[in-house]
């Protein structure tokens, strides 16, 4: 599963969405480091098909792990020579203009 986190400011959507088992964790590389903090990216805990839907109506989106990812990825929201890898975990953002 999935965890999303939706935020609106004004007529901007942003989601937050990350693996489930990563939350909490921190993952560093040379001089990059994430966090996967609990406050920004835990909300509602959804499947794929249902973070598909919401990655399309998003604005911004926020995403961390490899099942997250990928569904942007399939969705061709990302393209995988463009995800950042920190310490093998996936991370993209994705912002619609």
């Amino acid at each position: 599963m999935i965890y999303l986190k939706k935020y609106k400011c004004g007529e901007i959507t942003l989601i937050a969405a990350c693996d489930e088992e990563i939350v909490g964790m921190e993952f560093r590389e040379e001089r990059l480091r994430l966090y996967v903090d609990e406050k920004f990216y835990v909300g509602e805990l959804v499947d794929e098909e249902k973070l598909i839907e919401e990655i399309k109506k998003a604005d911004i989106s926020n995403l961390v792990g490899r099942r997250t990812v990928e569904c942007a990825i399939k969705m061709g929201e990302v393209l995988r020579e463009n995800v950042l890898y920190i310490q093998g975990v996936p991370h993209a953002q994705t912002l619609k203009l």
